[in-house]
């Protein structure tokens, strides 16, 4: 079987929930019939490998040297990859953007070994309006790092990708909520 459709398996089997009537309530407040608990895949040993690989591929055409977003549903997606890439010949370093600047030390928002100037891709385990990938690229964008694009695992076409070209930045994933239901 090949890695997309083992993802799309798991995904099907342990993180997607879906009922009659919208009763999950998203981050943005609105409520919906679909809810994608991805840290269901992510955080278990086989799904970390898939995302990795398959985002891994997604995102190294791209030439980037860090990959990462917003704490938490990110982090273990940008570890994968850069474990995968790594393995690959082609290591690409994990960042973590934090949701508020540290409140202290250095108070730094983004953590990680990169330098200004360095091209980055923003990930997403699920992403519907774009909101919390923005924050990342702006963050990302004040220290400096260029910003490729959001890579999601899943887009929930719910309006992200309008929304972040309107900030001038594209969206890529592996699968659309349409795909999957």
């Amino acid at each position: 079987m090949s890695a997309d459709n083992r993802l799309k398996e798991l995904i099907l089997s342990r993180a997607l929930k879906v009922a009659e009537e919208p009763i999950f309530k998203l981050s943005s407040g609105k409520l919906s019939r679909y809810y994608i608990d991805l840290k269901q895949v992510t955080l278990d040993p086989e799904g970390a490998y898939l995302v990795g690989k398959l985002m891994y591929e997604l995102v190294r055409q791209f030439g980037v040297q860090g990959v990462g977003g917003l704490t938490l549903g990110a982090d273990p997606i940008a570890y994968a990859v850069a474990f995968v890439s790594y393995l690959d010949g082609n290591p690409i370093k994990p960042f973590v953007v934090r949701k508020e600047p540290k409140g202290h030390g250095t108070g730094k928002q983004v953590e990680g070994l990169l330098s200004a100037g360095e091209r980055v891709a923003v990930v997403e385990d699920v992403i519907t309006t774009g909101s919390s990938s923005l924050k990342a690229v702006q963050a990302c964008r004040r220290e400096g790092l260029e910003v490729v694009g959001v890579f999601a695992v899943v887009d929930r076409e719910e309006g992200a990708q309008e929304n972040l070209s309107k900030e001038g930045v594209e969206l890529y994933s592996l699968f659309k909520l349409s795909q999957l239901i």
